[in-house]
């Protein structure tokens, strides 16, 4: 499958859509301040919303999963 008619998630898409309150702070302030990174931390250990919802908003947005054959299955 070739992946020129593809277009890649973009960086805290899913965050942005859901208007996450996390990130509608990161919006407020100005990237890698001290500020910025400890809201930030709050993504890396508190997030608000499941892996399943993220997952099925991929799905409903019409995102694939891909990865390379070449990674051997362990």
């Amino acid at each position: 499958m070739s992946t020129k008619d593809f277009i890649e998630y973009q960086r805290r898409e899913f965050c942005k859509d859901v208007k996450c309150p996390t990130q509608i702070k990161l919006n407020k302030l100005k990237d890698k301040t001290q500020e910025y990174e400890e809201v930030r931390k709050t993504c890396r250990t508190n997030c608000l919303f499941s892996t399943w919802k993220f997952h099925h908003w991929l799905i409903e947005k019409g995102y694939l999963i891909l990865r390379p054959r070449s990674l051997k299955e362990k």
